[in-house]
C-alpha cells in the first residue's frame, strides 16, 4: 500500500519532471533529447552477463571509474552498462569510456517503466552509486532476482532526517537491497536505523579515495600551465554554485591587490551556467575568458595563442577537464561550501597534491573534512574576505605540498582499497569465484 501511494504521487509529478527537463534544455539542449530512455525505451541489449552501474551525474561517474575499469580487467567477457540521469553525466561516461561501455538514461521510477528498462537491458548484477533510493526500481529488481548493491552509500545529517520521516517507505525499499556498501561506520549505522538489516550493511570505505592520478591528466595540466604562465600565481575555484561565484570573484580582487599577475580559473558545477558566470566576471571589473572559446575540448590551446592578460578569469565551461585544470593550478578552492550545498570532493585536488581551501558548508563530506582538519590539510574560510586573505597568504609564504606531510600521505593510503573490497563482494553476489 505504501509503494502504491508513492507511485500515485510520482505519476502525478511526472509531467512536472518532463517540464523541468524541457526548461533545463534552454541552457543545455541535451536535456530535451532521448526522452524515450527516460520512459524505459532503452536500446534492446543482447542476452549476456552484464554489470549495470547507475551513476547520477559527473561526480558519481568519476567515482565509479576505477570500479568499472577493474571489472573490465577482471571480467572482459561481461558487458558494462552505465546509466545516468543528466546529460553531463552521459557526456562524462563517453569521455571516460568511449564505446567500451553501454549507456542510457535511467527511467522515472514508475513500475512499468523500470520493468521495461530491466527487460530490455537484461543486467545480471546492479550497482547503484551513492544514495539513490528508488522503491519501484528496487522492488522490480528483487522480483527479477537481480542482486543490487548500493555502493559508496552515505547519509548526510539532512538526508538522514528526511529519510527518517519517510521510514515507512524507505525501510522496505532498503530491505530489498542485497548489499549496502556504506562509506563508513556512521553511515552504516544510519542505514540500519532507517530499517536495513545489519546483515545487509557493511562499511567498505569511500571509493573516492581510489581516484586515479592519471599521467594523461598530469600532462594536460602541465601543457595548460605552460600556456597560462609558469611564473604567475594560479588558483582554481571548482564546482561553484549560484551565490558563490560573486564571493570567489571578490576574493580574487583582494588577491590582485597583492599579486597583480594572479590568475583565477573558475569552474561552475554546472557548465550550462557559463553565460551567467561570464557576466559576473564582467560585472566584477575583470576580463572574462571562456574555455570553450579557446579550442574544442579536450584539445589544448593552439600554438601561438596569447596567454591570459592581467585581470583575466578563465571560466571552465567544458566537461571532463576539471582534473587537468586542477593539475594546472597551485591551489584549489572546492565549491558548494560558501553556500549551503554541502561541499564537493576535496580528494580530487588532494590526489594532485594541491592545497585545499573550502567554505564551512561541507556536510556532504563531513568525515573527510574533519580528518583533513585534524591533519591540518585543509583551510576553512567563511567569507569572501577570508578566502582572499587565505589565498594571498598561501602565495606569499609559498604554497605547501599537502602530501609532503607524511601523515597526510599515510592517511590517504590507509583509506584506499574500497574498490577492491567492493568488487570482491560483488563477485560473490554474482556467483563468481574470487
Amino acid at each position: 500500500m505504501t509503494r502504491l501511494l508513492y507511485t500515485a504521487l510520482l505519476l502525478l509529478l511526472t509531467p512536472l519532471a518532463l517540464l523541468r527537463l524541457w526548461l533545463r534544455g534552454k541552457g543545455n539542449p541535451d536535456y530535451r533529447k532521448r526522452w524515450g530512455e527516460r520512459l524505459g525505451f532503452v536500446p534492446l541489449r543482447p542476452k549476456r552477463q552484464r554489470l549495470w552501474v547507475h551513476a547520477v551525474s559527473v561526480g558519481e561517474t568519476i567515482a565509479a571509474a576505477p570500479l568499472l575499469r577493474a571489472w573490465q580487467a577482471a571480467h572482459p567477457d561481461w558487458a558494462l552498462l552505465v546509466t545516468t540521469t543528466t546529460p553531463t553525466g552521459s557526456a562524462q561516461v563517453r569521455r571516460l569510456f568511449g564505446d567500451s561501455v553501454e549507456h542510457c538514461y535511467l527511467p522515472f521510477d514508475l513500475p512499468w517503466l523500470v520493468a521495461l528498462f530491466l527487460r530490455r537491458s537484461q543486467p545480471s548484477l546492479a550497482i547503484v552509486m551513492e544514495t539513490e533510493i528508488w522503491p519501484n526500481l528496487y522492488a522490480c529488481a528483487q522480483r527479477r532476482g537481480l542482486p543490487l548493491i548500493m555502493a559508496n552509500a552515505r547519509l548526510s545529517d539532512k538526508s538522514f532526517k528526511a529519510y527518517r520521516r519517510l521510514r515507512w517507505l524507505v525501510a522496505p525499499t532498503l530491505q530489498r537491497v542485497a548489499l549496502i556498501a556504506a562509506r563508513g561506520r556512521e553511515d552504516a549505522e544510519r542505514f540500519v536505523a532507517l530499517g536495513a538489516a545489519s546483515s545487509q550493511v557493511e562499511a567498505l570505505g569511500n571509493l573516492k579515495f581510489d581516484l586515479e592520478r592519471s599521467p594523461q591528466v598530469v600532462a594536460a595540466g602541465r601543457a595548460w600551465r605552460d600556456w597560462l604562465g609558469k611564473e604567475r600565481p594560479v588558483w582554481i575555484a571548482a564546482s561553484t554554485h549560484p551565490g558563490e561565484e560573486e564571493q570567489v570573484l571578490a576574493a580574487h580582487r583582494l588577491l590582485l591587490e597583492q599579486q597583480p599577475q594572479a590568475l583565477l580559473l573558475l569552474a561552475p558545477r554546472h557548465p550550462e551556467r557559463a553565460e551567467a558566470v561570464l557576466a559576473l566576471v564582467q560585472a566584477a571589473g575583470l576580463q572574462p575568458l571562456r574555455r570553450s572559446g579557446l579550442s574544442p575540448a579536450p584539445q589544448l590551446p593552439p600554438p601561438g595563442l596569447p596567454a591570459p592578460s592581467t585581470g583575466a578569469v578563465l571560466v571552465i565551461d567544458t566537461l571532463g577537464e576539471l582534473m587537468a585544470f586542477y593539475a594546472a593550478s597551485d591551489l584549489a578552492y572546492v565549491g558548494g561550501s560558501l553556500v549551503a550545498n554541502g561541499g564537493h570532493n576535496p580528494l580530487e585536488p588532494l590526489v594532485l597534491d594541491l592545497p585545499v581551501l573550502s567554505g564551512p558548508q561541507v556536510f556532504n563530506f563531513r568525515e573527510v573534512y574533519a580528518e583533513l582538519q585534524a591533519l591540518d590539510a585543509v583551510t576553512l574560510v567563511d567569507s569572501a574576505q577570508a578566502l582572499g586573505q587565505a589565498v594571498a597568504a598561501a602565495f606569499e609564504s609559498g604554497v605547501p605540498s599537502p602530501t609532503a606531510n607524511p601523515a597526510v600521505a599515510s592517511w590517504m593510503r590507509q583509506n584506499q582499497g574500497s574498490t577492491a573490497r567492493l568488487i570482491e563482494r560483488a563477485q560473490q553476489l554474482a556467483g563468481l569465484s574470487t
